[in-house]
């Protein structure tokens, strides 16, 4: 199969530089409809389905290729090397942001900025790391999953969207859900909450935004301060909101901060 029919890539704008969008767990491409446009002046966007949701081939899903984000980190490049020519600004939503760091390691001459939405390289806490969960509770919610997938979906969609102002966005994260194959929803989920990628966070050379909600369960405050702390290429901006989905709740801080960030980095 072709990559594009893959990861059902979607290709426009116009500009001399690639911005590529990457979706975070249980979403897919269309939760960046209020944020890219507003760079499609400036970039070539490119959106795309991770294997195994959206529109992507669920027939190319593999267990063991995907059984760590570095599965997912080489189709990121496939996608980069075949539709982009120049210089590449990733923007990854959440676990896709870690993907996106596993892919500046492995070819950073691809990439001239990053920016990670709500990233976490370890949900799980660590000693003095607070990744916002404990094992147990980590536990507790994979197998939850595992029993009771539509259930666990319209429960969680609205911890993880906040937004209470904007009840309609949690209704569409537990629909994007509840659209997944529950098997692969689950294999993946054990795959991102299970992940621990602290380590190769100094790996990474590429100029980073980290951004980050004022109020995130999924991904606290502390989260963001280790990576920036751990990068040393990176910028760290925290916007007032509730949630783990900025880019959907509070996209016109997003673009702010992304704007200004890019102003900085990319000329």
């Amino acid at each position: 199969m072709s990559v594009k029919q893959r990861n059902n890539v979607q290709i426009w704008g116009d500009g001399p530089a690639t911005m590529i969008l990457a979706h975070g767990f249980g979403c897919d491409q269309s939760m960046w409809r209020y944020l890219a446009p507003s760079f499609e002046d400036h970039f070539k966007i490119i959106t795309f389905d991770l294997v195994g949701s959206g529109g992507s081939d669920l027939k190319a899903y593999d267990r063991l290729k995907y059984g760590t984000l570095h599965g997912y980190a080489d189709d990121l490049l496939e996608i980069i090397n075949k539709f982009s020519a120049g210089p590449v600004v990733f923007v990854g939503h959440s676990v896709s942001s870690i993907i996106g760091l596993l892919a500046t390691v492995k070819a950073p001459d691809r990439f001239i900025a990053q920016v990670m939405v709500s990233p976490s390289p370890c949900y799980i806490n660590d000693g003095d790391y607070v990744g916002g969960f404990t094992r147990p509770e980590i536990d507790e919610i994979l197998e939850t999953m595992e029993s009771n997938y539509l259930g666990w979906s319209s429960n969680i969609a609205p911890v993880i969207m906040g937004a209470p102002q904007q009840p309609e966005l949690s209704t569409e994260l537990a629909n994007s859900f509840c659209r997944n194959d529950p098997s692969i929803a689950e294999h993946f989920a054990q795959v991102t909450f299970l992940s621990d990628h602290r380590s190769d966070l100094p790996k990474s050379i590429t100029p980073a935004l980290i951004l980050q909600c004022s109020d995130d369960v999924i991904a606290p405050r502390e989260v963001g301060e280790f990576m920036h702390r751990q990068m040393p290429h990176s910028v760290l901006r925290i916007i007032k909101n509730v949630g783990h989905c900025p880019h959907m709740s509070a996209a016109g801080d997003s673009f702010d901060a992304m704007h200004g960030f890019l102003l900085q980095t990319v000329r």
